[in-house]
């Protein structure tokens, strides 16, 4: 039985999103002709810091359509003969349990992941750096378990001198007292799970032990965001802004790369600021001038190469920034992020003329809101509302029930609209429904009936035993990959797990779907 389905399929319309903006190919050959030649220039090893996200970037495939979210991996794979991987993540994260939250895990065991997957793609990892490491419990729990799994672990402490004393910096008190990690390949990517996790120390680090002992080495960085070649107020550029408010980022232009070359470059505050000092600390490790100008000069990427259709990017980025607002506004709400951060992105949108009805699934979810509540449908008191949007176009909505989440609503309804099912044929059986609530209150002795995403997933799977239909439309759950969600609420974890493992795009109002402060 589909419970709460709102009969509302709007008119078909051609998304941008569908639009190819991005020619991954060639970017693909141009960053990796682009990182080989600076190994070449400089005839030595080369320190590359990765910025932004290894695995999974979605950010970049959001705004940048046709950018595929693994290309750094590809990149790597393509040079894997002469590359190496160093992992740095920062012991902070690991003792407060940062999350990342497009996976739901958090930090340490992104880093887990990534070597996992790294293996998988043939990528040598030499170590895992802990950066700002002070023996807290949490971390050194970690380290053991890296280290009784045949993991490399070094630990670096925070830098004495840093950031005002370069003599103390680049000295056995600074640099030289943390560990010298091993390398063999020409190319040593530093990485890690998120900002500030010490990649640039690292990397300095490396190069002030490779000088002691005798060997050139230099640093570069990739870093995708903010595309040095666009104009500033690109909205590519203001969607990075928008996804960085949390840390105060804001894209500037590189006035050294200016005053340098005579032109124009983006770049962001905290690159620009930090310059003078990583260039005297460059220079002082090396006893000669680095040879970088700008901060701009430090970097390899050719990301503004591979776009093939500016409009379809500019849209997409324009979404990328409604997105952006309705996450901050839901994490202001759960007291994550502070109202400073919501506002720097409500600015933007200002700027740009945006609004949050822009997103197009947003006034659908509303819709359907209202309609649960015109019927009484709602569950202990709230009336919640749930749209996608297909890959056709095709808007469809759900609302939340006694027996369903207006996210599981919406999705069944979802299914059984890409597979062609008759309204009037349900796909989970009472006998089915009816057994897992009974499981979820008399046997668990939970407090709700109402199936969340994840609850749903399950017993229609248990349906699919009994049921042909329910077989047919399992297939259709991979197409929903990519598509556009709304809710007008913020999802349950396992509303908001599910939907993460179908891979939508979800943004929600920042309004609670309980009265009770804890949600299992």
């Amino acid at each position: 039985m589909v419970a709460g389905r709102l009969h509302a399929v709007r008119n078909r319309r051609t998304p941008m999103a569908t639009r190819i903006g991005f020619d991954n190919e060639r970017y693909l050959e141009q960053q990796s002709a682009a990182i080989l030649e600076r190994v070449k220039g400089f005839n030595s090893k080369l320190y590359l810091e990765f910025g932004g996200k290894l695995l999974f970037d979605y950010h970049a495939s959001r705004v940048l359509p046709g950018f595929n979210p693994n290309v750094k991996m590809q990149l790597l794979q393509k040079l894997r003969e002469q590359a190496e991987v160093v992992i740095c993540i920062f012991a902070g994260d690991i003792e407060k349990k940062k999350m990342r939250a497009d996976f739901g895990i958090t930090y340490d065991t992104d880093a887990q992941k990534t070597i996992d997957e790294l293996g998988e793609w043939g990528v040598t990892v030499r170590a895992v750096v802990i950066t700002r490491f002070d023996n807290q419990p949490a971390v050194v729990a970690f380290k053991n378990k890296l280290e009784r799994r045949g993991i490399r672990v070094y630990t670096h402490r925070a830098t004495k001198g840093y950031p005002t004393d370069v003599d103390t910096i680049v000295s056995a008190e600074g640099y030289g007292a943390n560990p010298w990690i091993e390398t063999e390949r020409p190319i040593v990517v530093v990485t890690g799970p998120g900002p500030g996790s010490g990649k640039l120390a690292t990397c300095l680090s490396q190069l002030y032990h490779e000088h002691q002992r005798g060997r050139n080495a230099h640093y570069a960085k990739f870093e995708t965001f903010p595309i040095w070649n666009l104009p500033l107020k690109h909205e590519v550029n203001v969607a990075y802004e928008a996804a960085t408010a949390e840390l105060r980022d804001v894209n500037l232009i590189d006035h050294f790369h200016l005053a340098a070359h005579g032109q124009p470059a983006v770049n962001y505050n905290r690159d620009i600021e930090a310059f003078p000092l990583v260039r005297r600390i460059l220079d002082r490790i090396n006893d000669r001038p680095s040879g970088y100008k700008s901060p701009t000069d430090m970097g390899v990427n050719r990301a503004g190469f591979g776009i093939v259709d500016d409009a379809a990017c500019r849209a997409a980025a324009r979404q990328e920034i409604i997105r952006r607002y309705f996450n901050y506004a839901c994490e202001y709400a759960i007291g994550l992020v502070d109202r400073e951060t919501v506002d720097r992105v409500e600015l933007l949108m200002r700027e740009h003329g945006l609004t949050p009805a822009d997103r197009v699934v947003v006034s659908p979810a509303h819709a359907a809101a209202r309609q649960a509540q015109a019927r009484g449908k709602g569950c202990d008191g709230f009336y919640c509302g749930a749209a996608i949007e297909l890959k056709d176009g095709r808007i469809i909505t759900g609302m939340n029930s006694p027996l369903l989440h207006a996210v599981s609503s919406l999705i069944l309804n979802a299914i059984k609209t890409l597979a062609a099912i008759p309204d009037q044929i349900h796909l989970l059986p009472p006998l089915v429904t009816r057994s897992v609530s009974h499981f979820k209150t008399d046997v668990l002795k939970g407090k709700r009936t109402s199936l969340d995403l994840e609850e749903t997933l399950i017993a229609l799977s248990i349906s699919a035993t009994l049921n042909p239909v329910a077989e047919t439309v399992i297939g259709h759950l991979k197409e929903l990959n990519g598509c556009e969600v709304h809710l007008s609420h913020m999802p349950s974890p396992g509303d908001a797990a599910g939907l993460r493992k179908l891979g939508v795009n979800l943004t929600s109002e920042p309004e609670f779907a309980t009265k009770y402060l804890f949600v299992g």
